[in-house]
């Protein structure tokens, strides 16, 4: 198994509407991305400061299906179109289980 992670913050004045958009986005892409077997998103709880904002965190049963997917142009558009936009700062790490 391969786990990936990655953590978002988001610009100043990101409206909770963009921030919907992303987690919507990053939601469908299971649907559309068969390799991917586990994925979850999900918004910092607010309890420490300085945490990112926002994390994914999917697993894959290989290195090549994790490939699949950061390659995928459905992923690459929700990038692009939603996240990118309001992006500040990303932080990632992929690992084997």
């Amino acid at each position: 198994m391969f786990r990936h992670v990655v953590m978002f913050t988001w610009v100043a004045g990101t409206t909770e509407e963009q921030k919907a958009e992303v987690e919507a986005g990053l939601k469908e892409l299971p649907v559309a991305i068969p390799e991917i077997r586990r994925y979850e998103v999900g918004r910092d709880a607010g309890i420490n400061p300085g945490n990112h904002e926002f994390v994914v965190v999917a697993d894959f049963d290989s290195v090549e299906d994790y490939l699949v997917y950061r390659d995928h142009p459905v992923h690459r558009a929700v990038i692009a179109d939603v996240i990118r936009p309001i992006l500040a700062s990303r932080s990632a790490v992929q690992y084997t289980l």
